[in-house]
Parts: structure tokens; sequence; C-alpha cells
């Protein structure tokens, strides 16, 4: 077992896995997280955050499902195993500060649609209000890219394509995974999940159209 957490974040952690495990329920009963998928995480502090223990039914949550990591993704206090893909989620608040929540969800939309965009590269949404949901979008006239990442098994190499991708300068608010799901992330449970659910809708608008064109 890896080094216990100070007593601040042992405190912390019971907050944060009741949030994670309320919205969890919420996006389950959606249909977003089928046969144990999806993976969900809180920042505790610069050092640590709460993420669920990997296969865990993510629509019956409890605090004993969330366990404490630190931002190289290795296990603090506890002999359970983190999601595969917690090196993305330690990323994310390594490459953004603000961010202190990231959802991971493979609702049915949003696998479908990283599979029909994947050899673009990109979903471009433009000329949705609904844009606006985005924290910093304040135009439909804007342009938002979600950037489509091949799949891999082998997560440092999904997560040097994401860096690659901020370092080009190039914005970031989300990114979906060819075959895969989505990984969104905000600076509050609010706003994260206002940003998920924006893009569950805006996903769908995009792949009506592409049925719905002559």
């Amino acid at each position: 077992m890896s080094k216990t957490p100070p007593p601040v974040a042992s405190a912390l952690l019971a907050e944060r896995a009741d949030a994670i495990a309320e919205a969890a329920r919420e996006l389950a009963a959606f249909g977003w997280t089928p046969a144990t998928s999806s993976n969900f995480s809180m920042r505790i502090d610069d050092d640590l955050a709460a993420i669920t223990i990997s296969g865990r039914d993510k629509g019956r949550l409890g605090r004993d499902d969330i366990m404490v990591v630190d931002m190289a993704g290795k296990a603090v206090g506890s002999d359970h195993r983190p999601s595969a893909e917690t090196g993305l989620h330690t990323q994310v608040y390594r490459r953004f500060p603000e961010a202190n929540v990231v959802l991971h969800t493979h609702s049915r939309t949003q696998s479908v649609a990283s599979r029909l965009f994947a050899s673009e590269g990109r979903v471009r949404l433009e000329g949705w209000e609904l844009q606006k949901a985005i924290a910093g979008y304040t135009t439909h006239e804007s342009v938002l890219d979600i950037p489509v990442f091949p799949n891999t098994q082998q997560m440092p190499e999904l997560e040097a394509r994401v860096d690659a991708w901020i370092d080009s300068g190039k914005p970031l608010y989300a990114y979906l995974i060819d075959g895969h799901g989505i990984y969104t992330w905000g600076r509050d449970m609010a706003e994260t999940r206002r940003h998920l659910e924006a893009l569950e809708f805006l996903l769908g608008c995009e792949l009506d159209l592409r049925r719905l064109a002559p």
C-alpha cells in the first residue's frame, strides 16, 4: 500500500466521494455508463485527486468506491486499483490548474460520433447556440473543435497525443477517443456536468445532420 493521505485530504475525500457518487448515479440513469464503464474524478488539492475504483458499477457508487491517487496516477493509502485511464484524469489536472473535475462517459451518441468522425480527427461544432454552454464561449458564431484521438491500451501513447494537441496551442475543452467515449472537465461539478450534457446534445445534432443529409 502506498503512503497514507494527510488528514485534510482524508476529510476532503468523503466530500469528493459523495459528489462523484451522486453525479455518477445521475449519469448512469441516462444510460451513459453501461457495463461498469466510465470513470470520474475530483481534485483534492495540488497533489491528490479522488477517483473511481476500477470495475465498479457507476450507478451504485458509495464512498468505498472512491480512492485517492497522486498526480502521477499512483494509489495513495489504498490497495485498490484505480481506473486504467487514471493518467488521463491527472493529466488534465496537471495541464489545466483551473480544472477540478473530470468526467468520462460512454454514451451511445458519444461512442458513435467517435467512430464516425475518427477519420477527420475532430468534430467541428459551429453555429450551434448551445456552444455557449462551454466555458469561454459566448457566441454561436465561434468554432469549437472536439478532437478524436485513436484508441489504444497504452495510456502514455494517448496522453502524448493529448499533450501534443495542447502544446500546439489549440484550445481543448473535451476530447473523444475512437470507439470509446468522451472526456470533459471544468472548474467544479456543475460546470463539468454542463459541459458534458451540452456536448452530448451537440454530438447528437451532428449525427442527425449526417443521417439526414441527402
